[in-house]
C-alpha cells in the first residue's frame, strides 16, 4: 500500500541559495497541512551539514562552496550534481504517528522501487543487505586509522573521484541502516526534524542515474494520489524572513 493517501508535489526548478533551501524546507513544515515532497536545485555548489556538525569540519570548503548547517541531523552531504528532496508529513497524518525510523524506511523503501523501475538494483540497508552493513564498518575503521596518524581526514584522503576530500563525518561515506545502496555503495541517505507541527525529511540522491523521470516514479510510490503544486507565495515569503534570520546568518553557520 502507497505510504501517504495523498502528496502534494513541489517541483521547484528556481536554483536557489542554500540557505534560502534550507528556509523553504522549514517554512514548508509550518505551513503544510497535507504531506507533500519538495524536488529542488542549487545555484552554485554548496555544502550541508547536520544540526550538530561542527564548522570546523566544513570551514576548508568555504571558498570553493555555498555552505549551510541543516536543522536536521546526519552528516555531511555535497550538493550540486544530486536530486535534493525534502518530505513533509503534518501532523494531523496518520504517518505522523509512526516511529521516525519506520517513516525514515517507508520513504526509501518507496525510493528503492523507483529506482528499480530504472533498471537499479537498490536496496534498503540493513537485514536484507549485510553489504550495507559492511561498507559502514570499514568507513570507521578508516576514520579511527587517519585519526591514529593525527592528521584531519580531508588532509588524508579523496575518496570516489579526484575531487572529493574524505571527510569522517561524510554522510555517504558512512552509511546507517535503513539507507539505500546500489551495489554496496550508499546512493541515498536523509536526515529528520520533528515537532508538534509535523516531521520534516530532507534527502540526497546520487551516484545514479538521476533521469528518466526518477522524481515522478518517486512521488508516485509513496503515493498514488499526486498533486502537484506551485510554491505558495506564503511559504516563499517566510522562507524569505527564515534565511535571512537563521540560515543565511553566521551565526548559526557557526553554531558549533
Amino acid at each position: 500500500m502507497s505510504m501517504f493517501a495523498a502528496l502534494d508535489i513541489y517541483h521547484d526548478l528556481s536554483a536557489r541559495a542554500a540557505a534560502m533551501n534550507m528556509a523553504i524546507d522549514e517554512a514548508l513544515l509550518e505551513y503544510a497541512t497535507l504531506p507533500c515532497i519538495r524536488f529542488y536545485r542549487w545555484h552554485s555548489p554548496a555544502l550541508s551539514f547536520g544540526y550538530f556538525g561542527k564548522f570546523a569540519h566544513v570551514a576548508c570548503y568555504a571558498g570553493e562552496r555555498d555552505l549551510v548547517r541543516r536543522w536536521t541531523g546526519g552528516g555531511i552531504v555535497f550538493h550540486g550534481e544530486d536530486l535534493t528532496y525534502s518530505i513533509v508529513v503534518s501532523a494531523n497524518d496518520s504517518v505522523f504517528g509512526e516511529s521516525s525510523v519506520t517513516i525514515y524506511e517507508r520513504v526509501h523503501r518507496a525510493l528503492c522501487d523507483a529506482l528499480n523501475s530504472n533498471g537499479e538494483r537498490a536496496v534498503v540497508a540493513g537485514g536484507v543487505d549485510p553489504g550495507g552493513i559492511a561498507v559502514a564498518r570499514q568507513a570507521m575503521r578508516d576514520e579511527r586509522r587517519y585519526s591514529e596518524k593525527g592528521d584531519l581526514p580531508w588532509q588524508i584522503a579523496r575518496r570516489r573521484t579526484g575531487e572529493r576530500r574524505w571527510l569522517a563525518s561524510d554522510c555517504f561515506a558512512n552509511p546507517v541502516r535503513a539507507d539505500v545502496m546500489v551495489d554496496g555503495h550508499k546512493i541515498a541517505g536523509a536526515a529528520q526534524r520533528r515537532t508538534r507541527r509535523g516531521l520534516l525529511q530532507q534527502g540526497s540522491i546520487q551516484g545514479v542515474d538521476l533521469e528518466n523521470g526518477l522524481a515522478e516514479r518517486f512521488a508516485v510510490e509513496l503515493s498514488n494520489n499526486c498533486q502537484p503544486r506551485s510554491l505558495p507565495k506564503a511559504v516563499q515569503c517566510r522562507a524569505g524572513e527564515i534565511a535571512a534570520q537563521k540560515y543565511g546568518a553566521d551565526a548559526w553557520l557557526r553554531k558549533r
